[in-house]
């Protein structure tokens, strides 16, 4: 998992079309990222599209990964694995 979203969500519905890899959806009371799709948007933009069009700050790292794992999981996502 890298990115997660906290109980501070409200539900403004900006970072969902935000995600290059449709990562986000409606969880049943806040927004919630597949952590199987999230990459922190390497191999599309230099920073993480969610964070930065967030207006309360809820979106922070979950669990580290190294850019080599998330660089892997957007080759598998992307289909050049």
């Amino acid at each position: 998992m890298s990115l997660m979203i906290t109980d501070e969500c409200i539900n403004c519905d900006v970072c969902e079309p935000e995600c290059p890899n449709e990562a986000i959806s409606q969880g049943e009371t806040i927004y919630q990222i597949d952590p199987n799709k999230c990459t922190e948007c390497i191999g599309h933009y230099d920073t993480p599209q969610c964070v930065e069009v967030c207006p309360v700050d809820c979106i922070i790292t979950g669990v580290e990964e190294t850019e080599e794992q998330l660089t892997a999981r957007y080759q598998h996502l992307t289909g050049q694995v």
